[in-house]
């Protein structure tokens, strides 16, 4: 009874050994499993010590092009950049849907430079119609353009022998029998304005801008032949009333001489370019003539100088009643501006004096006929 009674508990003692045994194995088994899915997924990550120690990249620096765009922070903005043999221009910023401001006209020498076209093929055939400049409104892809130079040599440019035409309108009449009295021929019927403008849009003309006008005259740009400028004098309401709505309609360049004491107008439209026709001086002076050539060379540039100050360009000015001599071409030159306009016939060549601009002057019944007898 008593070896029994051992035997039970010697059973008892081994069943509580065995389920020790077991207990011990499983802690160590799970111990086993955590510790090698740790190493695995310590394996699996990258070593963050050595990121944090590694030097910071830096950033791709912008293009010019870039630069000028993250700059003005606008959506109309375009990076305008220059391409073509010995053509070192710095990109510029111009805005979309404008007209192109300030295009340079860059030199070499030896050469002529024979302006911006938007191909490489346009600038090496100097084709009018893929040639760029301020009559132009911007039109960019991405807010990017590429213009490419053109040049030709010094004896191709004179060869080519351009008359350049500045035509001269004044006021303007919707009646077809034309307006009555001494100042009739100032007058011109708008339908026939409008049948100008739309032969200057539709045939090819180039609109050179003024800075242009003046480079061609020292011999520094080509001009083709089929080249015009269209002016208005005093900015009558007329101008406003039906001729600038013409000249938007057709998107040609003109330009407007304003009487800067009688009236400060902002243009009617994108394609007007506001000039001055000086602030107080179309008047007679004691002799009957012009102010232009009653007064010094100093009155008339601090007259010159406060139109200037108005129209916030000084340029060109239109003399009033085409009065000038050299005491005028001299306070003009003080006051800054290049180019006087007169109302003395003729076209514009290599050479002309730029204080003495000739013009075509558009009186009333001239049709397109005429116009295109004067200026092809």
């Amino acid at each position: 009874m008593e070896s029994r009674k051992r035997m039970y508990r010697r059973r008892r003692l081994f069943v509580a050994l065995l389920a020790v045994v077991v207990l011990v194995l499983g802690v160590g088994a799970v111990a086993l499993i955590s510790s090698l899915n740790t190493a695995a997924v310590s394996a699996d990550s990258p070593d963050t010590t050595a990121q944090t120690n590694a030097p910071t990249p830096e950033p791709t620096p912008l293009t010019p092009e870039e630069q000028l765009l993250a700059d003005a922070d606008d959506p109309l903005a375009c990076a305008v950049s220059f391409e073509g043999e010995g053509v070192a221009q710095e990109p510029m910023l111009q805005t979309q849907n404008a007209l192109y401001a300030a295009l340079p006209i860059p030199a070499q020498e030896g050469l002529v430079f024979a302006g911006w076209y938007t191909s490489p093929e346009g600038a090496s055939a100097h084709q009018i119609e893929a040639r760029v400049n301020g009559a132009d409104l911007v039109a960019c892809t991405d807010q990017r353009m590429v213009l490419h130079g053109a040049w030709m040599s010094p004896e191709d440019n004179v060869a080519v022998d351009a008359q350049i035409p500045i035509l001269m309108y004044h006021q303007f009449t919707s009646r077809p029998e034309g307006e009555d009295g001494w100042l009739r021929g100032n007058y011109a019927y708008i339908g026939d304005f409008d049948a100008h403008m739309n032969h200057i849009a539709t045939t090819g003309f180039y609109l050179p801008t003024w800075d242009e006008l003046s480079a061609f005259i020292d011999g520094r740009l080509y001009l083709p032949n089929h080249s015009v400028i269209i002016t208005d004098d005093d900015a009558d309401q007329t101008w406003f009333d039906l001729a600038a709505p013409v000249v938007d309609k057709y998107q040609v360049l003109a330009t407007s001489f304003m009487i800067t004491a009688d009236r400060q107008d902002p243009a009617p439209s994108p394609f007007v370019l506001r000039r001055s026709h000086t602030n107080a001086m179309h008047q007679a002076g004691a002799n009957g003539q012009g102010q232009m050539v009653n007064l010094s060379a100093e009155e008339i540039a601090a007259d010159l100088n406060a139109s200037a100050d108005i129209l916030g360009v000084r340029e060109v000015v239109a003399y009033p009643f085409g009065h000038y001599n050299d005491t005028t071409k001299q306070g003009v030159a003080m006051a800054g501006y290049e180019m006087g306009r007169t109302i003395e016939p003729g076209y514009v060549h290599i050479g002309t004096d730029k204080l003495a601009l000739p013009v075509v002057r558009i009186n009333y019944g001239m049709g397109l006929d005429a116009l295109i007898n004067e200026i092809g």
